[in-house]
């Protein structure tokens, strides 16, 4: 199984996960066009150095689009902090800890995971507030 998964770096909201057999850089682009329909165009997209993201369909819609893309240097997975620590919590809280009938039943465990992540699960980097309540706020979260 693959997945994708997108969090914004200022709320830490995840706002996709997407299981598969199969992510291409044209399913990344639907998943991308969808979030810019309900949230707007960011200024960038900073990833790693995927397949599905150093292809052409996402270089296309981001220069079709005004959208910077940042990639992380090759071994620096620290420059993508939010979403390399999001990537730790969700098999050692989720994925390890189900059995899954299927991908329908995967993926319906993961939605239920992520509405918990960003509705209801406090960060202390977010000054105890949740995802969503920061992004919300619309004010930078306490240092």
């Amino acid at each position: 199984m693959r997945m994708l998964t997108v969090v914004d770096d200022y709320s830490r909201q995840c706002l996709a996960i997407e299981l598969d057999t199969s992510l291409p850089g044209t399913r990344v682009v639907r998943v991308v066009d969808r979030l810019v329909r309900e949230r707007g165009k960011p200024a960038l997209i900073r990833t790693d150095n995927g397949p599905e993201f150093v292809g052409r369909a996402l270089d296309r819609w981001a220069y079709e689009n005004g959208v910077k893309p940042d990639f992380i240097q090759p071994g620096k997975p620290s420059q993508n902090g939010y979403i390399e620590s999001f990537n730790r919590k969700l098999p050692d809280e989720c994925l390890n800890q189900h059995w899954f009938l299927g991908l329908a039943d995967a993926r319906r465990i993961v939605a239920n995971w992520r509405d918990d992540y960003n509705h209801h699960r406090p960060h202390m980097a977010l000054g105890g507030r949740t995802p969503d309540e920061a992004a919300s706020a619309g004010a930078a979260p306490p240092s």
